[in-house]
């Protein structure tokens, strides 16, 4: 963000907001309790929770709260479409309790929802983004099968300005700030729980989500891929590829499976060092999958990049133009990794 944003009082209020608010308080509750009747599946199968509900409901109104005098514009996940529906009063219900118990919890704001503004609230997202202006790209909850397993989650957003990611905060409660288990991606000590934040030109740093100062953090600067161990989707990953392109690489260590953005972060702080995603035939990958993820990962000191290494392209509406996968590590094995990606493929066709 810069000066028309509000300066940096205003970021670090928006940083506290989001601790407090999104991920310690919507999603901390329902983890801890989350029941059947709290999860829903949307047109695509994919699971849908009152937090993801919540969390968006949340993020829209401080936005418009916090930086009224700026046009509105949201691209995020989620829509209103399947709580109109007559069976899902009651988990409307649920969300309009919890957004505003939490909301009750802090004096930052004097406000009650009804069941149409939480509506209302959630359809603020439904913009198409692309080149032109500001949009906010925005997942409530990324990974919400690990968030019901209890496992790895984030909290994602980012800023586009006039077709480029500016800004990104990845909120992610289950993740330390320091060393991810390499076999499973579970934690590894006992503080876990943190949040990391990138602007354009200004690095990547993370902060404890209990509170704690901000620390730099910078992507690892391993050269040799035999040194290298290597990120990839529980969901979407084609494992014959990545693991022909690891084989290629001579990487030795198994790869470390793991929800959401999450991946993202660990990376950018030096937990491993390529991050491999490569999703299935006919998926179309979406902006908020990636916008705030990405930013953090580049201004830590790597590179993005997709199959063909190409910059990824945000300004196409809410998909990503992309060419059959996605790639982020260092700028040192960037070239490698390309090449082994290049001749996995060729293979398989």
């Amino acid at each position: 963000m810069n000066e028309r944003d509000g300066g940096e009082g205003q970021r670090k209020r928006m940083r506290a907001i989001w601790s407090k608010y999104f991920v310690k308080h919507v999603e901390g509750r329902v983890q801890q309790g989350i029941l059947q009747s709290d999860i829903q599946s949307k047109a695509d199968r994919t699971p849908v929770t009152v937090a993801d509900y919540g969390s968006q409901v949340l993020i829209s109104l401080v936005l418009k709260k916090e930086l009224p005098s700026h046009s509105f514009s949201m691209v995020a996940e989620e829509d209103s479409e399947d709580l109109r529906k007559d069976d899902a009063q009651q988990i409307l219900e649920h969300i309009t309790s919890l957004v505003n118990e939490t909301i009750a919890n802090d004096d930052s704001y004097n406000m009650s929802l009804s069941k149409e503004d939480v509506l209302a609230a959630l359809d603020g997202g439904k913009s198409e983004g692309g080149p032109s202006g500001r949009h906010w790209i925005l997942d409530p909850i990324d990974g919400t099968k690990g968030f019901i397993r209890g496992d790895q989650y984030a909290v994602a957003l980012g800023l586009l300005d006039e077709g480029k990611v500016v800004l990104g905060v990845l909120g992610c409660p289950n993740l330390p700030s320091k060393s991810t288990n390499k076999h499973n991606g579970s934690s590894s000590g006992d503080q876990v729980g943190s949040l990391y934040f990138a602007t354009i030109g200004c690095g990547a740093k993370v902060q404890a989500l209990e509170g704690s100062e901000p620390q730099k953090i910078t992507i690892c600067s391993v050269n040799n891929p035999v040194d290298a161990s290597f990120f990839e989707s529980l969901e979407h990953s084609k494992r014959d590829l990545t693991s022909s392109i690891a084989e290629k690489l001579g990487v030795q260590a198994p790869p470390v499976r793991m929800d959401s953005q999450a991946k993202y972060a660990a990376l950018a702080q030096g937990d491993g060092a390529i991050y491999l995603r490569f999703s299935g035939k006919g998926y179309k990958e979406r902006v908020w999958d990636h916008a705030a993820g990405s930013i953090i990962v580049t201004e830590a000191g790597g590179m993005v990049k997709d199959a063909s290494g190409n910059d990824l392209d945000f300004s196409k509406g809410r998909y990503l133009d992309r060419d059959r996968g996605i790639i982020a590590t260092n700028r040192y094995l960037m070239p490698m990794v390309l090449k082994a990606v290049q001749e996995a493929i060729d293979e398989e066709q």
